[in-house]
Order: C-alpha cells, then sequence, then structure tokens
C-alpha cells in the first residue's frame, strides 16, 4: 500500500513530515516499508503552500492483506489528531493505492511532475483519484489531495534524481523555545561530510543554516548524496534531546521544478532556465535588490537578485549589457527571482568619449558631438574601447542562506 500525505501543518506549528514519522512508528505493527520514505517539494510558487511545499509518501508491504481497512482507519485518525485544523490554510489530503497498473502510473507520472513545474488544480487530483477508483480522503476544501496525490505517484513511479535528507525533531516539551545545537560541532560535521553533506552551514556568511527558526517540530535537517553522508554527519552533531529522526529520500536539490524555455513562453508562478542577452544594464532598487533586463528574439523579461542573496548580487552587479547569460530561478509579476546564473560570454567592448589632451571630451548635447575642453579639438563618434571585467564566464549561485529547497547546488553538478 501506498500512503501519500499532505497539508497539515500551519506557519504556527505541526510538521507535515514530523506526522509522517511519527505515523511510520504506528504502522510497524502492521507491516514493513519497502523503501525510504519520500519527502517531495511541490511548485515552491504555489500562494497556498505553508513553507516549502511538502508531500509525503511511503510504500508498506502489509503483513496480512486483510488489516488494509485498519491501516486506512489508523491514518485517517493520526491526521485528524494532529493536524492543525484550526488555521484555514490547512486543507489536509490522504492518498492509498493499492492496485497500481500501468494506466494509473502513466497518468501519475505526469501528474506529480506538473506539481513540481505547474499549478494544479483540486479538481484534476479528485478527477484522477476517482477515474482510477483510488481510495482517499480529504478535509475541508481538500486541496492536500493535490500533493498527497503527487507525492504518492512518485513513491509508485520513481525520481529520476533524488537526494537524501536526515531530520531530527524537538522533544515537544521544547516546541517553541529557541534550539539548542552546539555550533561548534555543526562546524566539524559539515567540514568532515563536505561535499557529501551540503547547506549544513554558509561559510561566507558565517552562519548556520540547517536549523528552522519556526515554531515546528524539526530541530534540524541534514542533506547528502545518500544515507551513509547524512548519518555520518549526524553522529557528530551536539545538541538537545531529539525525540525521533528519520531519514527522507527528496527531490530537494535537483533542480527538479526547472523547465527549459524562451522568455516569450514564461507564465507566472513558474520556473524556468531562460538564455539570452543583458538588454538593461543591472541597477540597485529600494531594498537593496539588483534588478537588470534579459531578451531574446524580442521578447524580454526583468531578473532580480534580492537582498537576501547577499554576496550574489555582487556578480549580478557587475554584468553589462551585451552579456551572454544563462538564468535560473522563478517567475512572479513577470521577474526571474534568480538562483543561479551562467555567464557564457561577457562583452569586452564599449563606446567612450574619445580621449584627448589626456582626458575625455565632454558631450556637447545630443547630436552635437564631443569637444576636448583643453585644446577644443571636436569629434562626432565615440570611440570603441577594450575594457576588463571583474566577472568572469562562469557558474555562480546564491549562498545557502538564500537556497530554496529544490534549487541544485553546484556541488552536485560535479558529482553528477
Amino acid at each position: 500500500m501506498i500512503i501519500g500525505l499532505d497539508d497539515t501543518d500551519s506557519r504556527d506549528g505541526m510538521c507535515t513530515t514530523y506526522l509522517m514519522a511519527v505515523l511510520i512508528e504506528k504502522l510497524e505493527a502492521f507491516g514493513s516499508l519497502q523503501d525510504y520514505p519520500l519527502l517531495v517539494r511541490l511548485n515552491p510558487n504555489i500562494k497556498y503552500k505553508t513553507r516549502g511545499n511538502a508531500a509525503l509518501a511511503i510504500n508498506v508491504r502489509l503483513n496480512d492483506a486483510n488489516d488494509a481497512s485498519k491501516v486506512k482507519e489508523l491514518v485517517i485518525d493520526t491526521v485528524e489528531k494532529m493536524a492543525v485544523f484550526s488555521d484555514e490554510n490547512t486543507n489536509p489530503g490522504i492518498v492509498f493505492i493499492e492496485i497500481p497498473n500501468e494506466s494509473l502510473k502513466n497518468d501519475l507520472s505526469k501528474f506529480s511532475i506538473r506539481a513540481v513545474q505547474d499549478v494544479l488544480e483540486i479538481r484534476e487530483a479528485k478527477e484522477l483519484l476517482e477515474r482510477h477508483d483510488i481510495s482517499h480522503r480529504g478535509f475541508k476544501n481538500e486541496r492536500g489531495l493535490i500533493g498527497a496525490l503527487a507525492a504518492a505517484g512518485f513513491a509508485l513511479c520513481g525520481l529520476y534524481d533524488h537526494t537524501s535528507e536526515l531530520i531530527a525533531y524537538r522533544e515537544k516539551k521544547n516546541w517553541g523555545s529557541p534550539r539548542n545545537i552546539d555550533e561548534d560541532s555543526v562546524w566539524a560535521a559539515n567540514a568532515a561530510t563536505y561535499p557529501d553533506t551540503w547547506d549544513t552551514v554558509d561559510i561566507e556568511n558565517e552562519r548556520i543554516v540547517f536549523a528552522p527558526h519556526s515554531l515546528d517540530p524539526i530541530l534540524f535537517g541534514i542533506r547528502g548524496k545518500n544515507e551513509e553522508s547524512v548519518r555520518r554527519a549526524f553522529s557528530m552533531i551536539k545538541s538537545e534531546p531529539i525525540e525521533r529522526h528519520i531519514v527522507y529520500r527528496t527531490n530537494q536539490n535537483t533542480d527538479m521544478h526547472l523547465i527549459p524555455a524562451k522568455i516569450h513562453e514564461v507564465q507566472e508562478d513558474r520556473s524556468y532556465i531562460l538564455e539570452g542577452i543583458v538588454s538593461k544594464s543591472p541597477k540597485t532598487i529600494t531594498g537593496g535588490h539588483i534588478i537588470f533586463e534579459l531578451s531574446e528574439d524580442g521578447a524580454s523579461i526583468e531578473c532580480v537578485a534580492f537582498e537576501p542573496t547577499k554576496g550574489f548580487r555582487r556578480i549580478i552587479r557587475e554584468l553589462r549589457e551585451g552579456d551572454e547569460v544563462t538564468v535560473f530561478g522563478s517567475v512572479k509579476d513577470n521577474t526571474v527571482n534568480l538562483e543561479k546564473i551562467r555567464i557564457t560570454r561577457l562583452t569586452m567592448q564599449e563606446l567612450r568619449n574619445p580621449v584627448c589632451c589626456g582626458k575625455r571630451m565632454k558631450s556637447m548635447g545630443k547630436g552635437q558631438g564631443k569637444r576636448c575642453e583643453k585644446c577644443g579639438g571636436m569629434s562626432k563618434e565615440q570611440a570603441i574601447e577594450i575594457v576588463p571585467r571583474r566577472i568572469s564566464p562562469g557558474f555562480y549561485e546564491v549562498p545557502p542562506c538564500a537556497r530554496r529547497h529544490l534549487a541544485k547546488p553546484l556541488i552536485r553538478f560535479s558529482q553528477s
């Protein structure tokens, strides 16, 4: 039986991953997991998301097929007791897949990837559930059925790329209080396990980034390429008592949300890989954000490095008109929120006023040419000069403190 689960948490507490961890323990009396529990990050741009827009799924082999109804009752009862129904944005969904077939696999493989890259409606999930007679339970407006079905689909069809995350959970008495984690042990764990683990710390900004600041039950999460790597880092970290921990297989840090596209094809609330030429040089806007315009085949879009991306903005600030780049990020209000950028070619030429008598000529006004203030010499044309650049072609990314769950860090490109 594949069990998919989504949307049980709230911004003020609880976490669907924690509910799943509790549920896994309860289900031990009925069977065993056939694979790692699955943590799937869905489209990061969905406005209804709580925090990271995660959905969960497990594949359980029951000891007795006759226990299927008992298992369903247990899952539903656990959700009813633990989900934060008081939050208007909490709309849980549960899906049970018992007898998969090829038709269901084909439909689910398409639905699941769309849940990561596209914007789905509740009716689409319900139509698929009814078409294949899939047992399910939705609460309130039933939006959680989208994520529950998508996660179950990945559990059935598999992930073409995946990483691991070990999540440690706090004792309930400590929920809502400041987290007690020995920072020296975290830095030591990172030094010992990087690059097999990543985004535990942010070296440039001198910050620990693997622990949330919210009120939910998570103490910290360690991301890495496999279970062995995250467990090794976990064994080195000293902290407050841990109630339980679990290793998830996940699509985090895979770039699964990104769609290669042309600028004119861009839609709101999706994430893209776009190639083009810088058509308007970067400028700093209110809040310390850096913005520039990217163009391709007559279409253009603004791209922004927000203030939380810190030093990444230094790279963006050095771009100039004519530079060829590929941008990676999510689109909101017809603006790309940059996650990474590949600089393909830098323009090394620039039009400047000619030099005369050791100084640059001054413009005399539009269409009136340039004039040397010392000797009075005139020039109608600007001079083409080779100018040095303070950046080089290459791949650049935002720091770990600003990385989104799905964004693939450059260290993973070198591992693949």
